[in-house]
This record gives C-alpha cells, sequence and structure tokens, in this order.
C-alpha cells in the first residue's frame, strides 16, 4: 500500500496529513517563519511519532511514496512586501502607466521597482542595440536592481524579447557570480494582454528567490534522508509538480485551494451541488465555493486586485482567524485583519501577548479545556486571556468580561457571515464545509447568520488542506494564443504544446504515453468564457473570430494515488451519550436569520470525543465535540451525527434532512 504525505505549510502553523492504506494520521507544529525548512522537518517527526509511537523521520522517509507541499511563504513575501529589488525593462515609449491603473498596482510597483524602469530603442542596428541594452542594464543595477524582468510587448514580442536574450547571454553569461537574473516576459505567458503579462514576470521574479531556497532546502532533507521520489509542489492549479518545474506564482495562494481540492472531493462523494466553504485558520477566514463538483475559478486571477495571466479559485481571504486582533472603537468592536500569529500568539498561550483574541474569548467561555488544547501540547492560561479581553474589549465597552466575549463572538461570526453573503445565493441548497483549527467552533453561529441548515465538518477539519492536497496529481498545462484561426494553425500549437509537455512529463520521470491528456480551445465572445474542448475530433468551432482572443490549452495529468472515502450511510443510527461534560458560558440560539448566541449562565455542557465516536452516532445540542486540534461547538437547535466517514454532519432541527 503507498503511503502519501500532504503538507500545509500556513502563516501561524504547519499541517501534515498520512495516508498509509485505510489509516490516517496528522500533526501539527508552529511555523518558524524564520526558517521554513525548521518546521518543514518538525511536522515530518510529529508525524513519525503519531505512526510509530515515537520521532522516527528516517522510517518515515524510507516508507513514503510522494511528498506534495504547499507553502505560504510567497504569499507572505508579496503581503509583507519582502524581496528582490526588481528593474524593468520595457520598449522606448510604452511607459508604465498601463501598470499603474490603481492604488494596490502603485503600492505594490513602488514597493517591488519602483524608479528602476529603463527603455530599449528596438530600431537601433546590432551594434548600437547591444550598447542600449548594456547601458540600461548596468544603469538598474547601480540603481540596486538584483533582478531584471524584460517585457516588451508588441505583435513581436517574442522575436524582441529573444533578441534582447542573445544579447544579455552573450554580455552577462550566466555561469558569472555577478550575473544578473533576467526573466524574460514571454517564456512565462504569451497572454497579449501586455499588463497582465508584465505584472505576471514582476510577481514571479520578486516571489523566485525566497522560494527557490528554502524549496530545494526541503528537497535536500528528504535527499539526505533517500527519500524514494522527489519533493512534489503542490501549486494553485490543483496540480503538483517537482521543484525544478514549478514557478514561483503558481505557489501564490496554493494553500486554500487544497482546501479547495478537498472539497470538492467532498462534494463528489456526497452528492451536494453548492458547498461554501469556510477555512478558519490563526490569521485568516478563506471563502469559496464549489458547484457541481467544480471549484471557482477567475480565467485571469487576480493577486491583491492586480490581474495575472494564470488561474486562480475564487478564494477570498478575510483577516479573521483564531489570532485576529480585537478592538473597540468608537464604540464598536473591531475584528482584525491584524494578527499576533504563532509568535507572540494570544495572551493565553502566555508567550507574552496581551492583545485579545476569539481564542481567548473561548478560554474564558469555558469552550476550551486550557489542559486539552492542541492535544494537550500547549496549555493556556485563563488569567493572562482575562486580562487581555478586560483591558482591550470589556473595559472600553464599560461591561464585564462575561458580557465581552459573548459580544466577541458574535461580533467574529457577523464579519465571516457579512464575507459569505455574498457567495450564498441560496441558503436552503447550500451546504457549508466548515474547517481549519478554528471552522467547526464557529460554524454553526456563522450558518445560523446565512439561513445555511446543514453543515459538514470534515474529520480532518484541523488538516483538511493538508488532506485536500492529497487529491492531486503530478500535472503540467500549457496555454497559448492561436496564431491564426485556421486548422493547421490548432494543429501546429497543439504539437507545440504537447512536445512541451512530454518534455516537462520527462523531466518528472514519466513518459507522455503513461498520463491523460486533455485538450481545449478557450475563446472570451460577448464577455463570456467558453471552452470548446478537443479530446475528440479536432476542429475550430464555428463563428470563431481574431477578437474572440482563441487560446489553445492542453494538460497532461499522470495519476499518482489520492486517500478514498468510504461509502455512506452504511452503519445504523445510535443516540451517542456523553461520558464527560463540560462546565462552560450557556447560550440559545434566538431564532431568524438575524439570530445571535445569548448567554444565560454556566451550564454542564455534554462533552463528545471525535475519536471515541462510531459512524451513525448522534445527539441533539447543545454539546462540544472536541478532536486533538479542533472543537466543534453545537449550539441549542442542531443536531450533530457522525457518518461512515467520521466527518461531523451537523443539522439545523428545522431544516433537517429526512
Amino acid at each position: 500500500m503507498p503511503m502519501l504525505v500532504s503538507i500545509d505549510n500556513g502563516g501561524t502553523l504547519t499541517d501534515a496529513c498520512v495516508i498509509h492504506g485505510d489509516r490516517v494520521f496528522h500533526a501539527k507544529t508552529l511555523t518558524t517563519p524564520h526558517d521554513l525548512t525548521m518546521c518543514f522537518v518538525e511536522v515530518l517527526k510529529e508525524a513519525s511519532r503519531k505512526i510509530y509511537g515515537e520521532p522516527c523521520l528516517e522510517a518515515l522517509l524510507e516508507q513514503v511514496d510522494y511528498i506534495r507541499y504547499s507553502t505560504t511563504q510567497g504569499t507572505n513575501a508579496v503581503v509583507q512586501r519582502i524581496g528582490p529589488r526588481l528593474g524593468l525593462i520595457v520598449r522606448q515609449g510604452a511607459g508604465i502607466s498601463r501598470l499603474i491603473r490603481n492604488d494596490d498596482e502603485r503600492e505594490l510597483f513602488e514597493a517591488m521597482v519602483g524608479d528602476r524602469v529603463g527603455s530599449l530603442d528596438l530600431g537601433l542596428d546590432d551594434e548600437a542595440f547591444e550598447a542600449n541594452i548594456t547601458t540600461v542594464i548596468n544603469h538598474l543595477m547601480s540603481q540596486g536592481a538584483n533582478r531584471i524582468v524584460v517585457s516588451l510587448g508588441g505583435e513581436t514580442l517574442i522575436d524582441d524579447e529573444s533578441r534582447v536574450k542573445r544579447v544579455t547571454l552573450l554580455r552577462y553569461p550566466r555561469h558569472l557570480l555577478g550575473a544578473v537574473p533576467i526573466l524574460y516576459s514571454h517564456q512565462l505567458s504569451d497572454d497579449g494582454d501586455d499588463a497582465r503579462r508584465t505584472w505576471s514576470g514582476l510577481l514571479n521574479s520578486f516571489l523566485h528567490p525566497a522560494m527557490e531556497r528554502f524549496l530545494y532546502n526541503a528537497e535536500n532533507v528528504l535527499r539526505d534522508y533517500r527519500a524514494k521520489n522527489p519533493l512534489l509542489i503542490f501549486c494553485n492549479d490543483g496540480t503538483s509538480s517537482r521543484v525544478a518545474k514549478t514557478i514561483a506564482l503558481k505557489t501564490w495562494g496554493s494553500g486554500p485551494r487544497g482546501g479547495m481540492e478537498g472539497a470538492k472531493a467532498i462534494a463528489q462523494h456526497y452528492d451536494r451541488k453548492t458547498i461554501v466553504t469556510m477555512d478558519i485558520g490563526g490569521t485568516t477566514t478563506d471563502i469559496g465555493m464549489v458547484d457541481h463538483a467544480r471549484v471557482r475559478e477567475q480565467r485571469w486571477g487576480e493577486l491583491e486586485s492586480i490581474a495575472i495571466s494564470f488561474p486562480l479559485s475564487e478564494v477570498e481571504s478575510l483577516g479573521a482567524g483564531g489570532s485576529s486582533v480585537f478592538r473597540v472603537v468608537s464604540g464598536e468592536i473591531v475584528v482584525g485583519p491584524e494578527s499576533v500569529g504563532s509568535t507572540p500568539g494570544p495572551a493565553c498561550f502566555g508567550r507574552g501577548g496581551r492583545q485579545a483574541t476569539i481564542t481567548d474569548a473561548y478560554l474564558l467561555m469555558g469552550i476550551f479545556d486550557p489542559d486539552s488544547y492542541f492535544g494537550g501540547n500547549l496549555r493556556l492560561d485563563i488569567e493572562r486571556a482575562r486580562a487581555a479581553v478586560q483591558e482591550n474589549v470589556a473595559g472600553p465597552l464599560g461591561a464585564s468580561v462575561e458580557e465581552a466575549v459573548l459580544m466577541m463572538e458574535r461580533a467574529y461570526q457577523e464579519k465571516i457571515a457579512h464575507a459569505m453573503a455574498p457567495q450564498v445565493k441560496h441558503p436552503a441548497n447550500t451546504t457549508l464545509l466548515a474547517f481549519g483549527g478554528a471552522g467547526p467552533i464557529a460554524a454553526c453561529g456563522v450558518a445560523q447568520h446565512l439561513g445555511i441548515g446543514e453543515i459538514i465538518v470534515p474529520r480532518l477539519a484541523a488538516v483538511f488542506s493538508a488532506f485536500g492536497i492529497g487529491f492531486s496529481d503530478i500535472a503540467h498545462t500549457y496555454d497559448a494564443a492561436l496564431p491564426e484561426i485556421s486548422a493547421k494553425g490548432l494543429q501546429e500549437t497543439l504539437e507545440r504544446l504537447a512536445a512541451r509537455a512530454e518534455r516537462d512529463m520527462f523531466a518528472e520521470g514519466f513518459d507522455l504515453s503513461e498520463c491523460a491528456i486533455e485538450r481545449a480551445l478557450t475563446f472570451a465572445r460577448d464577455g463570456v468564457e467558453a471552452a470548446h474542448h478537443l479530446n475528440g475530433e479536432i476542429r475550430l468551432p464555428e463563428g470563431l473570430r481574431p477578437g474572440d482572443n482563441p487560446r489553445v490549452l492542453v494538460r497532461a495529468t499522470k495519476p499518482i494515488p489520492h486517500f478514498s472515502l468510504r461509502p455512506l450511510d452504511t452503519a445504523p443510527a445510535s443516540r451517542a451519550t456523553a461520558l464527560r461534560t463540560r462546565q462552560a458560558l450557556g447560550t440559545r440560539v434566538t431564532p431568524g436569520r438575524d439570530s445571535a448566541l445569548v448567554g444565560h449562565g454556566r451550564v454542564d455542557l455534554p462533552l463528545f470525543r471525535l475519536e471515541d465516536m462510531s459512524p451513525g452516532m448522534y445527539a441533539d445540542g447543545p454539546a462540544i465535540i472536541e478532536e486533538e486540534y479542533f472543537t466543534c461547538r453545537v449550539p441549542e437547535g442542531w443536531r450533530f451525527a457522525i457518518n461512515d466517514n467520521l466527518d461531523i454532519v451537523l443539522q439545523h432541527t428545522r431544516s433537517r434532512k429526512k
């Protein structure tokens, strides 16, 4: 049986999911932002401890068949504006106004490029042209540029940039220590939109050094332990590939895409037509949609409101998570977007944090047990939490601490529900999939605000993005403009892309004959994107025009093993009996779409441990369900049931499906 490992490196925590036959193990460690290789190794060690009873990295890496990995390193680099100083070379007369059309583009361009912009006169003859290039590059380097992007635009883009490349290879050979790395925009994408293509080149160059350094370090760790196969990088298009075959820009948002791949698998297996996802971690809530088992995507993705040349899943990141800072402004509670992260963390972590967070609030409400939190590996400090809430929320509001934590919870849930509301068109036909370490605890409250009556909390909710990464295959996608609207032009483009696929799959260790090949022609007509599949007869759609921006897509996929979900509804129903209780601030749900959780003193709530429960068990709220790394809160008015995959299915009692 294959052993599969998936790792999701988040801003606060790093998660691992190990699948060995029908057994699943999962682990978490704190992210070490100063050295991501450290938390990569530590989470593998923790996973090995779960499997073998003690840390044994050697044994794990000897057995593992595939390791698929996703990291927030690229996302954090752009958010924090930490990266190389870029230089940009454009065609003379082009300028940069086309790149700066809004405040986001202006601010990011200033942070990455600033005034390090040079232009080339493409009308010069060879000797003068070489001198022009040398002068421009030397000037950019003297201004501090340590990476350069060449984006010339125009109908002769490829020929012009290739001409520049020939000169730079001669004048700045790559074997020299001082050679400046240069990216030519057409090699990344042949997108005809000059702004999108240029921004893609700039962002990829900005992300590249840190990603390259860390990912090759991680791969070297595996090589040192003689792992069977090279490290696979999970990308934001739902595919995986070797480090050497992955561009840095494809790692942006790859963690949230892992959650969406898991949601797609749940939607297919459970036959849910519409799923809205809520992935709450330490820093953000990531919101996405799966319609008819398809992840919603933007054909031209947006990164911080900046359009790029590659697709991105439609995942909205909201600054509200378990470590988000709560404060009072003009008598109102404000949630985030600032976060205390893992260091110093919420006040209750006892690491010096003094800001109030929802983690502190749930501890004070009695929902969390200070001794069992995070698998018992992180003891929580109630008094520090109380002091933080009193100083930052209760005091400014003139409320008691117990009143304040209820108001914090309401503000937290309302913020998340408000961000999700535009996605939920038909609540009665929508299922909420709640995951992330902090997703299950808020799920019922958020669903109640939205009018959603069904929630699925996966048993691997705390590591669900890592779990979802495990549904990816090794694949490469190629996208090229159709040079001429003719059968000949289409056939030649398909052959050119197939040749690239053959080379890349050979580098992955596979022959193209082992891969599934998908081919399509995409075009935009009247502002609507359409796809004409070419897996059968190779022909052009009728009425295709140059203005439709026709593009040819080829995807080569080498399937690798995935986790298999169990068939449903095979276990008999039985009412669960709680052997323990936990004293917590009791709540009731007020009726209506704009409901609220209202406190009414401390009560003993039934406490269930997920690992002690069997398929078919059910019970009514109020109750608390604990797993090693997450807590699911079941308020009054909700019923939970454990299905055959040990996922928790929650239904509002008034909308429960028969």
